[in-house]
């Protein structure tokens, strides 16, 4: 594997499977996270919503699914999401990321990205910048 990225350099976008009502429910036993609007319709529906929404940090985690190709390479340093819009039962999330810029540190060279995860309509449902230090070779 070469060292690194260049400035400008998209990651090849990532498609994950439509998002399950199995998956929110698994999620939620990971995480600890059991806020009924994750896995009961009624319950999405009393507060405001049209149906159960996928956990943030479930639709965070699928965005640093970008950067496993590369672990033996080094590690996400910082990562840092907004999330903008609402992951429904069904939605086909796509994950992205530009390098935007690199500096060079003592450990290796740390790469900016902005990424993204975006729906199947093309609507961005969270974006933000993850920091990745790519290991200094010897």
């Amino acid at each position: 594997m070469t060292a690194g990225w260049t400035i400008g350099q998209k990651l090849a976008p990532i498609t994950m499977p439509p998002v399950s009502r199995l998956e929110l429910i698994k999620y939620a036993g990971a995480s600890g996270d059991y806020n009924p609007i994750h896995t009961i319709d009624e319950e999405a529906e009393k507060a405001g919503l049209p149906g159960v929404i996928a956990h943030g940090m479930l639709t965070m985690a699928k965005m640093t699914s970008l950067f496993s190709p590369y672990f033996n390479e080094g590690y996400v340093k910082e990562f840092h999401t907004r999330f903008v819009g609402m992951v429904f039962v069904g939605d086909t999330i796509t994950v992205g990321g530009e390098v935007k810029e690199k500096e060079e540190t003592d450990q290796g060279d740390v790469y900016i990205f902005d990424i993204y995860a975006r729906n199947q309509k093309g609507k961005d449902v969270a974006t933000g910048q993850a920091k990745f230090l790519w290991y200094k070779t010897i």
